[in-house]
């Protein structure tokens, strides 16, 4: 967001711009990295240090502008946050928050038992807006004010720099952000650092998105979290979910670090954005407390800070549905020594029922806990993996999103209000019907290029039926220890030489004889030879 004096340009001529971008290189997995000294990221999730999974559930407060409203921490915890997202300046277009003031924002924080995520507001639309500075330049700040932050990495996440870049010059944003994360580094931060996207924070260009799991990669610490600031680009549920879809799967950690319910640039779908993050399990961070103007002070929470007078906004965030009051959950750290270390017991094992092409509802029986038990997870297991498909406060839940004809296992974790994790549940196989009558189809599969270890390949699938086709899962077994790494035009799956890609919001409709092509990377041995079958929803297709 940019300061309470401006607004973010109208981006509508570019929103018709991403409907024929590409999909992202998004790799499928991250490498193992040495565990961080506090907060730290593993397999695409947030953890705290004692490993307990931690979700932000939050808003920003605008620290830089009023400083004399730190009691806004207060208030904003007694709404039942677990997280707030401060804004500083570095001085080069605000006054500055030296050391001693980011060290009282820090005790704030840590006193109301909130999750400090600090942010420099300075480099705001670099490229583009007057006076907005680089990435580096926030990193030296930061570097100035470490004497504050050293010691504090179980409760204080370093947020580099506010949407770097503008709708100008965003192509230097992976390089600028990878050179900052490790300037960081190399001066001993060992937190975890939290980087914006650019295009004023909305990606609209995907190139935080495409580039994430290089700059993850980058990193040595193997322990950054992108933020995806919302606002009127996202203005579907499907590009919403579409978004934070593609980081879960590729185990990149995301969080929407802003959003609101109404914007200058559009109207983002505040409903989606709440109801996708509870539903994968990510952080949010609404815009913003109070304090807003240049005609967009229908953002504030709350009317001239006082927390009795709650805005319209501040009401649906906070005790809407999917809101921080349902949702949010204390950090662990702040238990202390002799806190609660008991975990629940482990829920009954799923049931399923009412199956669909895309759907199941699963219920199990109650865990125990002797404070409570606050909530479950529901896993999908496969490939010797787990991941969070959805989350619930009761003990039954209605997983979406499946693919048809497709096997899925699902097992359920119990928390409690201290963040305990029981063991997991039993498993439950469920296979979802077709979805409808028989597909005929055809696969055209060539080889475009190659190189020692690797090449990059194409698949053409066409429908040849005389039935349009309205959601679709291809599925192959490579012949030769091949592993795709990255690929575009739909989602990949890989379990040993089996591969599944089920298709993305915008190659899900094939008409009859309509067609797609897929993309993708892969590795392999000396040899590479193709596979030689391929089904689509279940059915043989020829090949050729």
């Amino acid at each position: 967001m940019r300061s309470p004096t401006d607004t973010v340009p109208r981006l509508a001529t570019v929103v018709a711009a991403v409907l024929g971008l590409l999909l992202p290189l998004l790799a499928l997995g991250t490498p193992a990295h040495a565990a961080p000294t506090g907060f730290r990221v593993e397999n695409g999730r947030l953890l705290e240090a004692s490993g307990n999974d931690f979700v932000m559930r939050g808003v920003n407060h605008a620290h830089a502008w009023y400083p004399d409203r730190i009691d806004s921490l207060a208030h904003i915890k007694a709404k039942g946050a677990n997280t707030v997202r401060v804004v500083l300046s570095s001085g080069d277009r605000w006054t500055r928050n030296d050391t001693a003031d980011v060290a009282n924002v820090v005790a704030e924080c840590k006193r109301n038992r909130l999750i400090c995520v600090l942010e420099v507001h300075d480099t705001t639309g670099y490229g583009e807006q007057s006076g907005a500075v680089s990435l580096s330049r926030a990193a030296d700040y930061w570097i100035s004010v470490q004497s504050a932050l050293t010691g504090q990495e179980d409760y204080v996440i370093v947020n580099i720099g506010n949407e770097p870049y503008g709708n100008t010059g965003y192509a230097n944003w992976t390089a600028d952000t990878k050179a900052a994360v490790q300037k960081l580094r190399n001066a001993g931060f060992d937190h975890t650092i939290m980087v914006d996207a650019p295009n004023w924070g909305q990606d609209w260009a995907f190139t935080m998105r495409d580039n994430a799991a290089s700059v993850f990669a980058a990193d040595p610490d193997r322990n950054t979290v992108f933020s995806i600031h919302m606002y009127g680009v996202f203005d579907t549920a499907a590009e919403v979910g579409d978004y934070l879809d593609r980081f879960v799967a590729a185990k990149l950690p995301v969080v929407v670090g802003e959003f609101g319910h109404d914007h200058s640039d559009g109207n983002p779908d505040e409903d989606a954005i709440l109801s996708v993050t509870q539903r994968l399990g990510l952080g949010y961070l609404g815009w913003s407390w109070s304090g807003n103007g240049g005609g967009v002070e229908y953002l504030d929470m709350v009317t001239g800070f006082d927390p009795n007078q709650l805005t319209p906004w501040g009401q649906r965030l906070f005790n809407g549905a999917n809101g921080i009051a349902a949702t949010a959950e204390e950090a662990a750290v702040y238990s202390g020594s002799g806190g609660d270390t008991t975990a629940p017991t482990a829920p009954g094992t799923p049931a399923a029922s009412a199956v669909t092409s895309s759907s199941v509802a699963l219920s199990w029986s109650a865990a125990t806990d002797a404070t409570g038990v606050t909530g479950y997870d529901v896993v999908r297991i496969g490939g010797g993996e787990e991941t969070v498909v959805a989350r619930t406060t009761g003990t039954s839940a209605t997983v979406t999103g499946l693919a048809p004809a497709t096997s899925y296992t699902f097992a359920v974790y119990a928390r409690d209000a201290a963040g305990n994790r029981s063991q997991r549940s039993g498993t439950v196989a469920v296979t979802t019907p077709t979805g409808g009558p028989p597909v005929t189809c055809g696969v055209g599969y060539k080889v475009t290029g190659q190189w020692p270890g690797g090449f990059q390949g194409e698949i053409v699938l066409r429908n040849t039926g005389t039935s349009a086709i309205d959601g679709w899962t291809l599925r192959w077994t490579f012949p030769d220890g091949q592993r795709i790494t990255n690929l575009w035009g739909g989602t990949a799956a890989q379990d040993g030489a089996e591969v599944t890609v089920t298709s993305a919001s915008y190659t899900a409709s094939l008409p009859a004889a309509g067609s797609v092509t897929l993309g993708f990377t892969a590795s392999r041995g000396s040899a590479n030879p193709s596979p030689t079958a391929f089904t689509l929803n279940g059915s043989a297709c020829t090949v050729g």
